[in-house]
């Protein structure tokens, strides 16, 4: 199957940046704001390593932009609960549900949880009549495909997607994307899927017992023969009836899924790859900067969060540990000041690791816009918490 449509060489030229630099140019910082409110920007998906601030990045911006004026979904695929903890829905699931107390001006917002089986229960009672569906959501191969089979959330993610965009209720929608690097593993959905239906061993299930056929029928009824022994005979009769009656529908799976890998490539789409400034999360970061690259898909840039920033200017983390030592042993005072000193130390020494790994990132991808979200003092768990979180992104000060 071909799922990657080709470009030119000079149409690809750019398109690993297309708002922060190509990679002959240097990117500086993410124009977050510009981005939010560029009208031709239709989908924002956050991509990282689990850990990093990935679900508070993607429900910031969603908030920053409905309260700039668009009408924003939040989707997010990570299973854990936080989403709708911070935007105060007392459920989050299948359905986008509209977040109450946004200071909204013209502009709406919307959040939902990916249920990866719902999806699937979806599509199939769509595109199947009522007598196939019903055959297809019994059948006890396709619950457990539909709850387990590896790439099936990554696969319904694309089909979710497709459909929130193609109802044109929502002029933007934000994706927040699975932690770790199964995160990207919906770009090789639609080849998951491929293999499995359009594989050897189910076309061998399928393959009728009469002409040419008949001699790998004969052969494979060998093989069923053992595998009924192991598996047991309603197994591979599950699977028959399966994928009889699902072959139909696949290939309109197939078609949707290379539509929504076009949108993914179209200028109105832009990705953003969130970090932590930890040597495992930048390593994360590359990969999936390169990942993007390699797939032609439009990257906006790299969020690195909770970056710790240095204490009072002008005593260096040397002097203040070589003037706490000097104070350690005499009064109360001066020992309290010892104290204080060595922390200041180990803020500047923390702030210059983190200043490190963000050069030696912007030293190998020069092209790739950057912004930096300092350290809070606390966890994010309100509206008022993701707006702090959404001015950091567009360049404000931390609040001292």
């Amino acid at each position: 199957m071909s799922r990657k449509p080709q470009t030119s060489p000079s149409a690809r030229k750019g398109r690993t940046s297309p708002r922060g630099g190509t990679r002959e140019q240097a990117a500086g910082d993410i124009d977050v704001d510009a981005l939010l409110e560029d009208r031709t920007t239709q989908i924002i998906v956050c991509c990282g390593s689990g850990g990093v601030g990935k679900t508070t990045t993607a429900a910031a911006l969603a908030l920053r932009a409905a309260e700039k004026g668009r009408a924003v979904c939040v989707l997010t695929i990570d299973p854990a609960r936080r989403l709708a903890q911070s935007m105060g829905l007392t459920e989050l699931d299948n359905t986008p549900r509209p977040v109450k107390g946004a200071a909204l001006d013209g502009g709406s917002l919307d959040a939902m949880m990916l249920d990866m089986k719902r999806t699937f229960d979806e599509v199939v009672e769509q595109h199947a009549t009522p007598e196939k569906a019903a055959q297809i959501l019994s059948n006890p191969f396709y619950i457990a495909l539909s709850s387990s089979f590896a790439g099936t959330q990554e696969y319904m993610a694309m089909e979710k997607l497709g459909q929130l965009h193609a109802t044109g209720t929502w002029d933007l929608i934000v994706v927040d994307t699975p932690p770790s690097r199964s995160a990207l593993d919906f770009l090789d959905a639609p080849d998951r899927l491929s293999s499995l239906l359009d594989g050897r061993f189910i076309k061998l299930l399928l393959a009728p017992a009469k002409g040419p056929a008949r001699l790998i029928s004969a052969g494979f009824g060998i093989v069923t023969s053992a595998l009924n022994k192991i598996l047991g005979a309603q197994v591979l009769t599950d699977v028959q009836t399966f994928v009889a009656a699902f072959d139909t529908l696949f290939g309109g799976f197939r078609q949707r899924a290379e539509s929504t890998y076009a949108l993914l490539q179209a200028e109105g789409t832009a990705f953003l790859v969130v970090a932590a400034p930890e040597p495992d999360a930048m390593r994360e970061a590359s990969y999936f900067v390169e990942r993007l690259a390699g797939e032609q898909m439009p990257l906006a840039g790299l969020v690195v969060n909770r970056v710790r920033t240095g204490a009072a200017d002008g005593i260096e983390a040397v002097d203040a540990e070589a003037a706490a030592h000097k104070l350690a042993g005499g009064s109360a005072g001066d020992v309290a000041t010892a104290e204080l000193l060595t922390i200041h130390a180990d803020r500047m020494r923390a702030a210059a690791k983190d200043e490190r790994l963000k050069k030696r990132f912007s030293a190998a991808y020069p092209g790739v816009a950057t912004v930096s979200v300092p350290a809070l003092a606390g966890d994010v768990h309100d509206l008022d918490g993701l707006r702090l979180i959404g001015d950091l992104l567009a360049g404000a000060k931390a609040p001292s």
